[in-house]
């Protein structure tokens, strides 16, 4: 869960420029372990499959409208 967090934060900072396998490697974690990372993140909505530059990945925009809101 700790891993799961601090990835998405990482997620959000990085703004698409590394790919999502890249990006899990600078904070310190495995291929398959940043694997099971996205797809719980996938599960969760927060996150959604879009070729977006490097990353394969972007925030889900309902995502995006909760966090302007705080």
């Amino acid at each position: 869960m700790e891993n799961k967090d601090r990835y998405f934060k990482a997620f959000v900072e990085n703004s698409g420029q590394l790919n999502e396998i890249d990006l899990g490697e600078n904070i310190g974690l495995d291929e398959e372990e940043t694997r099971e990372i996205i797809a719980q993140l996938l599960s969760e909505y927060k996150i959604e499959y879009v070729v977006n530059g490097a990353c394969n990945y972007r925030l889900n925009k309902t995502t995006k409208r909760k966090n302007k809101s705080r």
